[in-house]
């Protein structure tokens, strides 16, 4: 059940994520910078380096146990490419700080926020992305957090083309840790969960006024498929 369960999300996710590069291929010519949050396997990182001659990628990934297969499976592929590839074994928010990361089965869903194992959205999860009767959410593991200000400002980047963020409902923490960097940032794309199982302390609102306020607006939003998530892009509305 759980493997079929994973190609057919991995079908149906392939066109929704070229929904979001054609999109993306309209609304800017070139992507030299990339900051990837939330890299998990390098899935992100391959996606950019098919669609555009990106020359930067900062990957961030919390899990070691991730960040270890993301840069296995980017090796070749970068040094081919000739890209200036920075990955960082951290977790990022609004403050630095120590955390867990609830690591499930299936790995890309790993998140630093608490689940609510009696939501429906949770035991349906469970149920085809599962293993038995073990929990999906099986193991927890610590990771260290900082904030995308604190590591970037030693870079010394001019411009950021695109922000990247996939944390699995951290997402408005990133953000609020990331103000310098998003006022030289073109494009950011995020996702929202709208389900019960992530614990969450934010709602859609506040991301989207605290977005309005760095002078950002909304011009994209697409359901991902089989989800109660939103994939959104916003554009920043001063010239860089």
């Amino acid at each position: 059940m759980r493997q079929i369960s994973l190609i057919i999300l991995s079908f149906f996710d392939y066109f929704h994520k070229k929904k979001i590069i054609n999109f993306i291929k309209k609304k800017i010519d070139k992507i030299d910078t990339v900051i990837d949050v939330g890299a998990h396997h390098g899935e992100s990182v391959k996606l950019f380096v098919k669609n555009f001659k990106t020359k930067n990628i900062f990957s961030f990934e919390p899990s070691l146990e991730n960040f270890q297969r993301l840069s296995d499976n980017v090796r070749f592929l970068i040094k081919k490419k000739k890209i200036n590839f920075h990955v960082y074994n951290l977790g990022l928010g609004k403050k630095e700080e120590t955390s867990y990361l609830n690591m499930p089965l299936e790995t890309s869903s790993s998140t630093i926020n608490s689940i609510n194992k009696e939501s429906d959205y949770y035991k349906k999860k469970n149920k085809f992305l599962g293993e038995g009767n073990k929990d999906f959410f099986y193991k927890k593991e610590i990771v260290k957090i900082v904030t995308l200000d604190s590591v970037m400002k030693k870079n010394l980047l001019e411009l950021v083309d695109l922000i990247k963020i996939d944390t699995e409902g951290f997402e408005y923490e990133v953000l609020q840790g990331s103000e310098e960097v998003l006022k030289k940032t073109r494009i950011l794309l995020f996702e929202h969960h709208y389900d019960s199982m992530l614990l969450k302390n934010y709602t859609f609102r506040q991301v989207h006024d605290f977005l309005i306020l760095n002078n950002f607006k909304k011009v994209f939003k697409a359901k991902m498929p089989f989800r109660k998530t939103f994939d959104y892009i916003y554009e920043n509305t001063k010239e860089l």
